[in-house]
């Protein structure tokens, strides 16, 4: 949780940094257009006062011939250099020039000069450094305002996103609950909002409703089928039984009867895996008894290793089912040596064909569906049962192809709890694993 709460690639985060954004935006724009209004005022006001000073000046000095106190009476060689140009460059009586004169930071001189005749010039210097101080403590107020209201304004953005990024993760939640096979979870609708985060809702929502229902739809499909099929089939079973056993058209009709046979008992088992009704009933099994015993059974040579297999509280019949289905898709669709391994819990089937499908490591099994067609043909019934099996069972069943070629099947029961049996003895203690102990 804190490392979501402070993940800067989050809604919140990122919803925060655009309003930080437009708040630094606007007080810029802000703070500019006052401090060139503020600018401006002060300069027009000292432009006005300097004016009036130098007016005042002027005319003084043409009725006394005095210059007044506030007022320098030089010479043209006597001003500074830029003052002089523009006393030089004056025409129309009356008339004046103005300079700013910096002598250091903050410190500011508006000069004001005006001819009177006989190269010598009224001069009046005004101080301008106490508006320019005035300009830059208001530039300092107005980025300490900015800053505090960035430090309210952000938090509570970041707050304000939380909801909204609480509803967004709540509907990933969810959707991954139904990507992972809970088609009753719904997003539902959080509060009074009518955004787009609620219209989302309730499009996931609408989706996994449909998708329930179709799914749905085609189990009751395939368990119908299967149903009413299997009555007939029973008729055609006991019919070709009845055929002479050296005729060569009968021999294929037993065939292919026994063929359909298995497809409807397929059907039927994966009609019951999908209605959710299956439990598992364990016992305590010799996981290396169990898979030893399926690869017995199971057509073609088997190679079997056992690596301190494990004593495991299970369903033997369906693991059986699992092993069995596992190795029959291998020795169908692979190339030998099938190979089936047994290390403590974990049990591996591996063949050396051209591995499985693209698809079928993508998405998993499914029905009426074997993938590439290098694999051979088939029903695809045979590893969706096991799939299905390992989810009753609560186990993992995973699928993969070998570094060096060949389909890879691993089943990962659960592991037992750590319980100790009291051996008839009375002295010896046996683990869930199978080891001894003194």
């Amino acid at each position: 949780m804190t490392t979501r709460l402070f993940d800067p690639r989050s809604l919140r985060w990122k919803v925060a940094a655009l309003v930080a954004l437009a708040c630094c935006a606007v007080a810029a724009v802000i703070g500019v257009l006052v401090h060139r209004t503020t600018a401006q005022r002060g300069e027009r006001a000292g432009r006005e006062l300097a004016a009036s000073q130098v007016a005042a000046a002027q005319m003084e000095f043409s009725l006394t011939g005095e210059r007044p106190g506030f007022a320098d009476l030089r010479t043209t060689a006597d001003l500074p250099a830029p003052l002089a140009r523009a006393v030089a460059d004056l025409r129309a009586p009356g008339s004046y020039a103005l300079w700013y004169d910096v002598k250091e930071p903050n410190w500011y001189w508006l000069w004001a000069a005006a001819p009177v005749g006989d190269d010598r010039v009224v001069v009046v210097r005004t101080d301008m450094s106490a508006e320019v101080r005035s300009l830059q403590l208001l530039d300092r107020s107005m980025v300490k305002a900015a800053l505090a209201a960035l430090l309210v304004v952000v938090p509570a953005a970041a707050l304000g996103a939380e909801r909204m990024n609480r509803r967004l993760r709540h509907g990933s939640r969810t959707a991954r609950r139904i990507a992972d096979g809970d088609l009753d979870a719904r997003i539902g609708r959080r509060g009074r909002a009518r955004d787009e985060i609620t219209e989302m809702s309730v499009a996931v929502d609408a989706m996994a409703a449909a998708l329930q229902a179709r799914l749905a739809a085609e189990k009751r499909f395939t368990a119908d089928v299967a149903h009413e099929l299997r009555t007939p089939l029973m008729g055609l079973v006991t019919a070709a039984g009845l055929l002479p056993e050296d005729d060569e058209a009968a021999g294929l009709v037993r065939t292919q009867v026994l063929a359909l046979r298995v497809l409807v008992e397929d059907l039927l088992e994966v009609s019951r895996l999908d209605a959710g009704a299956e439990r598992a009933r364990l016992d305590e099994v010799p996981l290396g008894e169990l898979v030893a015993h399926a690869a017995g059974q199971a057509d073609g040579g088997t190679r079997l290793r056992l690596e301190a297999p494990a004593v495991v509280p299970t369903d033997p019949r369906r693991v059986e089912r699992i092993v069995t289905n596992l190795l029959a898709n291998a020795h169908r669709h692979g190339a030998p040596p099938v190979e089936v391994t047994v290390t403590g819990t974990r049990i591996t089937v591996r063949d050396h064909g051209p591995g499985f499908p693209d698809d079928l490591l993508a998405d998993g099994p499914q029905r009426f569906r074997t993938g590439a067609t290098e694999r051979g043909r088939g029903h695809g019934l045979g590893l969706t049962i096991a799939a299905g099996h390992a989810a009753v069972l609560g186990a993992t069943l995973t699928f993969a192809n070998a570094p060096d070629a060949g389909a890879l099947a691993t089943l990962d029961l659960p592991h037992p709890p750590a319980r100790e049996l009291t051996d008839p003895c009375g002295d010896t203690r046996r683990d869930s694993t199978g080891a001894m102990k003194a």
